[in-house]
Formats: C-alpha cells, sequence, structure tokens
C-alpha cells in the first residue's frame, strides 16, 4: 500500500481531531465537557470518553510500533526546539497560554501522524518493513 501526500494529510487531520477534541484552549472540548458535567456524568460523556480513548489507543501504538520511544523523544525534542525558535524570534510569547497551547497541540498532532506514517516512510526510503512481533507458542 503505498502513502500519498492526502493519506499523510488525512493521518495528521485526524490525529488534529483526535487532540482537539480531547483538550483544546477555547473551552469546547471533552476535557471542558467532563469538568462542566462531573457531577452529573450521562452515557454521551462516556461514550464519548471511550471513542476518543480508542483513537488515542490506535495513534499510540501505531507511534510507539514505528518511531518507539527514542524517535518519539527526538521529534518531541525537535518541536520543543521549534517552539523555542518561535519564542525566540518573538512569533510566540510564553506569557500567551493559550497561542502556546495551540502550538504545542498542533505539534502533538502532528507528532502522531509521523508516528502513523513513519513505517510507510521507511519502507519507501529503505525497502524494509516494520511488523508487529507475534509470539507463537
Amino acid at each position: 500500500m503505498n502513502l500519498t501526500a492526502s493519506g499523510v494529510a488525512l493521518r495528521f487531520l485526524f490525529a488534529l481531531l483526535l487532540v482537539l477534541l480531547s483538550y483544546n484552549p477555547s473551552g469546547y472540548s471533552f476535557f471542558h465537557w467532563v469538568y462542566h458535567t462531573f457531577d452529573h456524568i450521562t452515557p454521551y460523556v462516556v461514550i464519548a470518553g471511550l471513542i476518543l480513548l480508542i483513537g488515542w489507543g490506535i495513534y499510540i501504538k501505531a507511534t510507539l510500533n514505528s518511531l518507539g520511544i527514542i524517535g518519539i523523544v527526538v521529534l518531541a525534542a525537535l518541536f520543543a526546539s521549534l517552539v523555542w525558535l518561535f519564542v525566540y524570534w518573538g512569533f510566540l510569547s510564553v506569557e500567551n497560554i493559550s497561542a502556546l497551547a495551540w502550538v504545542i497541540e498542533v505539534l502533538l498532532a502532528a507528532l502522531l501522524a509521523v508516528g502513523m506514517c513513519w513505517s510507510h516512510f521507511t519502507r519507501r526510503m529503505s525497502g524494509q518493513v516494520d511488523v508487529d512481533e507475534i509470539e507463537e507458542k
């Protein structure tokens, strides 16, 4: 299966949707929904939470499998350095917590999207295929 630009964009879009639906500074997120209805949780909240949990599980497992802990740490360090660069250049202020949170959330989505695509990239560049280990009993 080939990975296309639209495939990468779609993976990023779903990762961004997952991250922003879980929490965002606008006040319209699952976190805020639970916070404001904590004393009377409804089945809607539970179902939405479980759907988000499934999404996070899929993205985190794929990212861990393709990048590994070292790859995730290196990519997170690169993204943290980019945030530092934006602050250094004056494009972003550490006093503006909301803007900083939006940038970090987009970069988190980018990290998850890279994790979803990385096996495709390495297969295309090196010809090597990543597979899950299956234990035989």
